[in-house]
């Protein structure tokens, strides 16, 4: 039982670690191929792109700390010092969430009437942001086989990890 858990979240935590580390890259190639998508000069890109690797980063250090502790103490339980910290974090993703939108407003603005089609892209980019940002701190989204098998029979999404510990240290609080 503890090998399948750890093999899980060192999954988890590589998977995150490898999606930080591939998508600056990757976001290089596409702006360098495709200069016409004038990704690098929308305000809209850089902040949604920002936003989706800070969130990565949040998984990443999330699952790793996870691991660190099932691999050193036998248990993966998240210490409250650090639950209270990704509490802050959920509140910053939720104002750079906004100011996106206002980022978006302004690139809108800006281009309108010749809006480059980065500007599409941008927003898919963004979309995939919040749904991170969904999966760590409020509900489960991505699921393996069995987990979709128990999301048909139960019909209800599992609470994230995250939001399982903020319910965790909440109930040790009063």
């Amino acid at each position: 039982m503890k090998k399948t858990l750890e093999n899980r979240l060192a999954y988890l935590y590589s998977g995150e670690l490898f999606s930080i580390i591939i998508f600056v890259p990757t976001s290089y190639l596409i702006n360098y191929a495709f200069p016409n998508l004038q990704l690098y000069s929308l305000y809209s890109f850089w902040v949604s792109f920002i936003l989706l690797e800070f969130l990565l980063l949040q998984g990443t250090i999330y699952w790793y700390i996870k691991l660190k502790r099932l691999r050193n103490e036998t248990n993966s339980i998240t210490p409250i010092k650090i639950v209270r910290q990704l509490h802050n974090l959920k509140i910053m993703n939720m104002i750079i969430i906004v100011i996106t939108i206002i980022v978006f407003a302004f690139d809108l603005i800006k281009w309108y009437p010749s809006l480059p089609f980065g500007l599409t892209i941008t927003f898919f980019i963004y979309i995939f942001a919040i749904l991170e940002f969904i999966n760590y701190f409020y509900v489960q989204l991505s699921y393996n086989v069995s987990g979709i098998k128990d999301l048909l029979r139960s019909r209800k999404l599992k609470n994230s990890c995250i939001n399982k510990d903020f319910k965790r240290i909440k109930k040790l609080e009063f």
